[in-house]
């Protein structure tokens, strides 16, 4: 058979750095042992009854046999409307200002190929989902890491850029609850990066994919919260977290009316949008009560609590994460954080994440989810302690 060469454009794609890491959990699952992976940031529990009940009954209605409208239903962007009006106090026209997706990954990989040309400059946050490297891949950009170091919470300090990076710079990454540091943003952090942004006519992308999941009584702040925030950006929200709806494929984009066209006409070439049925269960889990998602953040905040606690007790000087269903773990002296991963993988048969994967600045770190019951995380602790890494409390 002949092997066509892929053109110049795919082998420009980053390489899948977490392929090699599924690959090595494979290979140690295929050995017998029983492997707790903690690697994935694929939520554990089911889509909610209530929830799967609308998809059922919409998918037997004949409407949604057919195509359904290149940008959506108006009732799902109106669901949008009113689920931000309600959560957040941000009011959005449903037509200009909201964009259906399929799922939150597709608009983030979607906008650096509607907003920037062959070499412009796209700042990115690292350590940061690698998602985004590959839509600026696609757009033939190029990327201006923006560090987020532990001393300063996480946050990108805008003043570390050079001149001709800002210069240059047509569009903005920023991700709050983190994926993978579990840290959230503050209100001055937010309100500064939209100074910078109006001042420096860059587009702010918000991944908010872990909005619904903040701790400690603490609910996470929207980027279009702020003052003039629609003016300088957009937010990319997807059902995936906040509804255990990962396997649906449905998101939205909200903000900027120029941003949301570009969007909508690049997805009109592209797709002719979600199925009817999916649009009507997820107009349906925003509009219904949210006892779910209330139910779903107090469950990863319990889980939070008991794997950090188990961790500090075997010695690991861990912080816990203030949002995201994420930890983010410093590794011992003397290791990567890929050969400590592969340490915990081959030793103790537990899984995470090598902070390297995210980025430079992901170095020193492993992520680990909250994905698994208390009992497995607890577990996981205590295979991690008979590696005598750490000195247990007394």
């Amino acid at each position: 058979m002949k092997n066509f060469v892929q053109s110049d454009l795919l082998q420009s794609l980053p390489k899948q750095f977490f392929a090699s890491l599924v690959e090595k959990v494979g290979r140690v699952i295929a050995q017998g042992h029983d492997v707790i992976n903690l690697g994935q940031g694929n939520p554990d529990q089911p889509t909610p009854a209530h929830i799967v009940e609308a998809l059922q009954k919409a998918a037997a209605n004949p409407r949604y046999h057919k195509y359904s409208p290149f940008r959506g239903y108006h009732f799902l962007k109106e669901a949008v409307a009113t689920f931000y009006e309600r959560e957040y106090n941000v009011k959005l026209d449903p037509e200009k200002e909201v964009a259906i997706l399929f799922g939150g990954k597709a608009g983030l990989v979607e906008i650096s190929q509607c907003l920037v040309n062959p070499g412009d400059v796209v700042l990115v946050p690292d350590p940061g989902y690698p998602d985004y490297w590959s839509g600026i891949a696609l757009a033939r950009a190029k990327m201006e890491m923006m560090p987020l170091r532990e001393e300063n919470n996480f946050l990108p300090d805008y003043n570390e850029l050079s001149p001709e990076a800002i210069e240059q710079a047509k569009l903005m990454f920023l991700n709050y609850p983190n994926n993978p540091t579990g840290a959230v943003a503050t209100k001055q952090f937010f309100a500064e990066t939209v100074s910078f942004a109006a001042k420096n006519d860059i587009c702010v992308v918000h991944d908010f994919a872990y909005g619904a999941i903040g701790f400690d009584g603490k609910k996470p702040l929207s980027f279009l919260q702020i003052d003039g925030a629609k003016e300088v950006g957009i937010e990319i929200y997807t059902f995936s977290k906040t509804y255990n709806m990962a396997g649906w494929r449905v998101g939205f984009a909200v903000g900027n009316e120029s941003v949301i066209e570009a969007l909508n006409l690049l997805q009109d070439h592209l797709y002719v949008s979600i199925f009817g049925a999916i649009q009507e269960a997820a107009a349906h889990a925003l509009l219904a009560p949210q006892d779910c998602v209330n139910e779903l953040v107090q469950l990863y905040e319990s889980r939070r609590n008991v794997f950090i606690r188990a961790l500090k007790d075997i010695g690991w000087d861990v912080t816990a994460p203030a949002g995201s269903f994420f930890a983010w773990l410093p590794v011992p002296n003397g290791f990567t954080s890929e050969t400590f991963s592969d340490l915990l993988l081959e030793k103790a048969h537990v899984v995470v994440a090598p902070g390297i994967g995210f980025g430079e600045y992901g170095e020193g770190y492993v992520r680990a989810g909250l994905l698994t019951s208390e009992e497995r995380l607890q577990e996981a602790a205590n295979r991690i302690a008979k590696l005598n890494l750490f000195h247990a409390k007394v």
